[in-house]
């Protein structure tokens, strides 16, 4: 009897026929993969947004404000100073452009793959702002003078006594820090929470 409730369940015994050994049914595979599709979305169009922002601010600012004297915004606590940066962040690197264009393809790539494992929406909106930010900067890598793989960015984002940025290098850093505190919190990219 025992067994035969074990296969077609009960509602004393939730297991039920087509259960893998997990207690899992088809149809529990079949929801988690909606939520998957779901976060990946939530990724994609956190990421399309964040570099569209990207995009645009820096047209923008080629158009209008490079060569042009710095717009202050808030005093001189904040301005807005085009320059472009041939380097990492804050200005280090410059002879190394290549270099932080493969690094920035390689992390587009990791965050593609791991899409495919990904069921919480926290992590989706972490690697969806890096996903942008990269490819933002990626653009600027690929298309922009002096050429393919040595293009300076863009960036124009200027407070006071620190290094002058962009969109994109905010929402990697966003990004980075919400991936920390979820590292923090024991949340891994597939839902689960593991405390350590």
């Amino acid at each position: 009897m025992a067994e035969a409730e074990r296969i077609i369940g009960t509602p004393d015994n939730p297991e039920a026929e087509g259960t893998d050994e997990g207690g899992s049914t088809a149809a529990d595979a079949a929801v988690k993969a909606g939520r998957g599709k779901r976060k990946v979305l939530v990724l994609l169009s956190v990421a399309v947004v964040a570099y569209l922002l990207d995009l645009v601010t820096k047209m923008i600012v080629v158009a209008k404000l490079e060569h042009q004297p710095p717009i202050d915004v808030i005093g001189d606590w904040l301005q807005f100073r085009a320059i472009r940066n041939a380097g990492a962040a804050f200005g280090f690197g410059e002879a190394f452009t290549v270099i932080f264009t493969i690094i920035a393809a390689g992390v587009i790539v990791v965050i593609v793959r791991l899409a495919r494992k990904l069921y919480s929406l926290p992590w989706a909106i972490a690697l969806g702002l890096l996903l942008g930010g990269a490819l933002g900067n990626l653009t600027d890598r690929l298309f922009r003078a002096p050429g393919v793989f040595e293009g300076a960015v863009v960036d124009f984002i200027a407070p006071k006594h620190f290094a002058v940025f962009n969109l994109a290098d905010s929402a990697i850093v966003c990004g980075g820090i919400l991936i920390v505190i979820l590292s923090f919190k024991g949340l891994d990219p597939d839902g689960t929470v593991h405390k350590d």
